[in-house]
């Protein structure tokens, strides 16, 4: 039984659809293909040791199952917003408006993380001192450029990205091909103790694992770009659902074997000491490699990924921010387009104001655990919603929705308590909200 939402208002101007397939998997790819790669696999590494590879696989596991639910729902629902509009409509508003607040704390956390990330990986490659002084200030200016770039249009978004893309795919490619000869299998001294020892008896070996794995799932999410410009694509039935495949297959491709690549050539206590408390993980690895060459390829395309992948998570903000500001769950402002019906610039405003906001407290390990607490609960709702789709809108088993369900509700256990305290503040505080901004203002039923 679903319940549908009370419809907006008739005079909500639309974005208009400019994107197919391949432009809307550059998107998708531009959102993955940085922070992840580039940030959150040393942090993961330095968790569960060599037993990060199986958590990048599992994570790609979950990721592949909520993004099944993801590009249903999307397909059926093509509409800016993503979960915030599948919660309404499937599920509950108050749901709704929770994932959609979920879906601003996580990603702005995120975009936050990328341009410290960026700072991190330019002042290290420039050999700046006082790496401390220079990787705040620079991940401010990056956000201005951001913000000014998805102001400009989505066309001029798109082009900006692939070109980005295409180089970090070839400085990925490159340390592949370069770290390939470094790795030993035959070592085991690289691989042991595959799971490291947990920090209490109850957890076990799986302890370590599972919050890796909790790590790497928000390096593949990524995807939810691609959902959440559901109102941009072309025949969003056949786009969206071949976007998506395609970007997960490609970025799970690439992690697993940057993986394999950092623990087999360096081995699990060598590339711990290496990352630890480093924003610069893969170019830190680069200069063991023998030839200096890998270094530099590998730093300018951490430098380009990082880039995209705010560019792009700017970009996916702004429109959950316009689809709450259309129903009047955040003010009606946040709603207003540009006289060519191409960009929500106030919203992209704000986005940009946000994520600098929290770009200025500068700490990459707790941006990015938070982002991992707020963006598997808001996936356990897109799950929830994909439940709900009757028969004949279905275009995948009820199986991988449960499954998805699951693993995030199971995930989210692992993610600091602390943490879970702000996320559910957050939503909360997203829900009052909401009910303010809707005072005085009857909607239709």
């Amino acid at each position: 039984m679903t319940t549908s939402p009370p419809p907006t208002a008739p005079s909500a101007a639309r974005l208009k659809r400019q994107l197919g397939w391949p432009g809307a998997t550059v998107l998708g790819l531009g959102s993955i293909l940085g922070t992840g790669v580039f940030v959150s696999l040393g942090l993961a590494a330095e968790v569960a040791g060599p037993a990060v590879v199986l958590a990048i696989a599992l994570a790609g596991l979950l990721a592949t199952c909520n993004a099944l639910s993801s590009a249903q729902l999307a397909a059926n629902h093509s509409q800016s917003g993503g979960t915030y509009e599948y919660g309404y409509r499937y599920l509950r508003p108050w749901l709704g408006i929770a994932a959609g607040w979920l879906f601003l704390a996580a990603k702005s956390a995120s975009a936050a993380t990328a341009a410290l990330g960026f700072g991190s990986y330019l002042a290290h490659f420039l050999k700046l001192n006082s790496t401390d002084f220079w990787v705040p200030r620079i991940a401010l200016l990056t956000i201005a450029a951001a913000t000014l770039t998805v102001i400009s249009g989505i066309q001029r978004s798109r082009q900006v990205t692939a070109c980005i893309v295409a180089w970090t795919l070839l400085g990925l490619l490159i340390f592949i091909v370069g770290g390939l000869p470094a790795v030993d299998f035959a070592r085991q001294a690289h691989w042991q103790p595959f799971f490291p020892a947990a920090n209490s008896h109850w957890a076990g070996s799986w302890g370590p694992l599972l919050k890796a794995t909790a790590l790497m799932f928000v390096a593949y999410a990524g995807y939810g770009r691609i959902a959440t410009l559901g109102e941009e694509v072309r025949a969003p039935r056949q786009t969206i659902p071949r976007a998506i495949i395609v970007t997960l297959c490609v970025s799970g491709t690439l992690y697993v074997l940057v993986g394999i690549i950092a623990v087999g050539g360096l081995g699990a206590v060598r590339l711990v000491e290496l990352t630890r408390g480093q924003g610069a993980f893969l170019e830190i690895l680069a200069r063991e490699f023998p030839n200096p060459g890998v270094r530099i390829f590998v730093a300018t395309a951490a430098l380009t990924a990082l880039l995209s992948v705010l560019l792009n998570l700017v970009l996916g903000l702004s429109r959950v921010v316009l689809a709450m500001g259309r129903r009047g769950d955040l003010p009606s402002v946040t709603a207003r387009l540009n006289a060519a019906r191409t960009t929500p610039f106030i919203a992209v405003l704000l986005v940009g104001l946000t994520t600098a906001g929290l770009a200025s407290l500068g700490s990459v390990k707790t941006t990015w655990s938070f982002s991992a607490m707020t963006v598997l609960t808001y996936y356990a709702i897109t799950n929830l919603a994909a439940l709900q789709l009757p028969p004949q809108e279905r275009l995948y088993h009820p199986l991988f929705a449960w499954l998805g369900l699951g693993g995030c509700l199971l995930l989210a256990c692992w993610v600091d308590a602390l943490l879970w305290v702000i996320g559910i503040s957050i939503a909360v505080g997203g829900i009052l909200i909401a009910r303010l901004c809707q005072i005085g203002t009857p909607r239709s039923t």
